[in-house]
């Protein structure tokens, strides 16, 4: 199936989901994400769930990881539409987040950290396939932001669903994931 076939069947897919089935799901792939290994990890960009599409919830994971990670350096994207860029900007107990334009939250100010210097992303998506690449929302976001990352920075999604076999239309510019969680699974590529 194409990208924008999937977007459409998982989109619907995830919205049809009951708020505490919703809660159930997200805490299995809590249960799953505390099976990798974050001990190098030293910076992380995460991003705020969009409630009205019912995106998996990464505040927990973020949470998670600070809990876990004393000292960890935590992100948020700022987007920039007229370009479709976006700059990850360092946040911290009292950082202002604000609705953009879009409906995105995100931090009102922060000092901008480099993509270089981000071990890990949290990449959000709407569906993704066996090998890795994802469906996103479709303006390549997060694809550019990725292949300004450093080698070995992590690209973690996470999805209700499984993999599906394969994305039909992907080109040279999608950026695969390195895994993705689901409630069941942690897919590594």
């Amino acid at each position: 199936m194409t990208k924008k076939e999937l977007r459409n069947i998982y989109k619907q897919k995830r919205l049809s989901l009951e708020h505490n089935n919703k809660l159930r799901l997200d805490d299995l792939m809590l249960i799953q994400f505390q099976q990798l290994n974050f001990q190098s990890i030293h910076s992380v960009m995460s991003y705020w769930p969009i409630t009205n599409f019912n995106e998996p919830n990464t505040h927990i994971f973020t949470r998670y990881l600070k809990h876990m990670l004393p000292g960890l350096q935590i992100a948020y994207p700022v987007t920039n539409f007229n370009n479709h860029s976006m700059q990850a900007y360092l946040t911290h107990d009292d950082t202002v987040f604000i609705n953009n334009q879009y409906g995105l939250t995100e931090p009102k100010t922060g000092v901008v950290i480099q993509p270089f210097d981000i071990d890990l992303v949290f990449v959000p998506l709407i569906a993704f396939d066996e090998k890795g690449y994802r469906v996103g929302y479709g303006k390549g976001f997060y694809d550019r932001f990725l292949i300004n990352c450093h080698q070995e920075t992590l690209a973690i999604g996470f999805s209700y669903f499984e993999a599906v076999d394969r994305i039909d239309d992907t080109n040279q510019f999608d950026v695969p994931l390195d895994y993705c969680i689901t409630p069941d699974n942690i897919y590594e590529f």
